[in-house]
């Protein structure tokens, strides 16, 4: 039809993919004296296609379902504690650290706290868990999906502590771990030290209001200078095996109180 521009070989929805990779580098787009513009993947359909399948589980409820069904399945395990959070969750090999134990991982690499919230049924509640123990908030301050305030994470983390108290699970709430710039990567640009401690403050006052636990992971991994230990880390934000067993006692120690044995 006259005046409208028809696209017969993109769906809608891979269209809209690609317009949001594509349109904002146009918008910035000028004229140049050196023609040297980014390199072009090779298929760019196949690329939208699957930014539009991502985008059809943005919380990624997807990734533990099968898991999650084989748990349900099984007689309630007491004694068991559903680890939820994102990367250094994720991570985390709690076979190895917790031996013996019903320890559940649901970390998922790169999430925030409103994308944690969506699962909290699927991933923590209905699996009838004991406790959870609750770490999220760096990519929430590094801005992985998008700008938030920080009245906004803490109303997430407040909504995500209220529907397990709801369900009588025992709420264990991480702070957040600190990070450096002594890896390759100058990790305080992303997630300013400031904003961390912010969020780690009001978590422990939060958690003393509701009779929740707090399992205080940064004071473990923090050196004199506020920064995360050096050799404790592959990068400045994930711990590596050295981190992980600073963390473990303290995860322990919370656990062991929230369950009171």
């Amino acid at each position: 039809m006259p005046g409208r521009y028809i696209i017969p070989t993109m769906s809608r929805y891979r269209f809209l993919a690609f317009a949001a990779t594509v349109l904002p580098t146009l918008a910035s787009a000028q004229l140049v004296e050196d023609y040297n513009p980014p390199r072009a993947n090779c298929c760019l359909a196949s690329t939208a296609q699957t930014l539009a399948n991502q985008l059809q589980d943005w919380n990624q409820l997807g990734r533990y379902h099968a898991d999650n069904e084989k748990l349900k399945a099984q007689p309630a395990d007491p004694g068991r504690v559903v680890f939820m959070g994102d990367s250094i969750t994720d991570g985390w090999k709690l076979a190895q650290y917790f031996p013996g134990k019903s320890y559940v991982n649901r970390g998922i690499s790169g999430q925030t706290t409103p994308q944690m919230l969506v699962r909290m049924f699927e991933d923590v509640i209905n699996l009838k868990p004991a406790a959870v123990v609750i770490y999220a908030g760096t990519n929430d301050v590094a801005r992985n999906t998008g700008p938030s305030t920080i009245e906004m994470v803490e109303e997430n983390f407040q909504a995500m502590s209220e529907l397990a108290i709801g369900h009588g699970i025992k709420v264990i709430l991480c702070s957040i771990t600190p990070v450096s710039d002594y890896g390759p990567r100058k990790m305080t640009d992303g997630r300013p030290p400031a904003d961390i401690l912010k969020l780690n403050s009001w978590l422990k006052a939060y958690a003393e209001k509701v009779h929740a636990v707090y399992c205080n992971y940064f004071a473990a991994v923090v050196d004199d200078k506020g920064m995360l230990k050096e050799g404790i880390s592959r990068d400045g934000l994930h711990p590596n095996d050295k981190g992980y067993e600073l963390m473990a006692p303290v995860a322990a120690a919370a656990i062991q109180q929230a369950l009171g044995n």
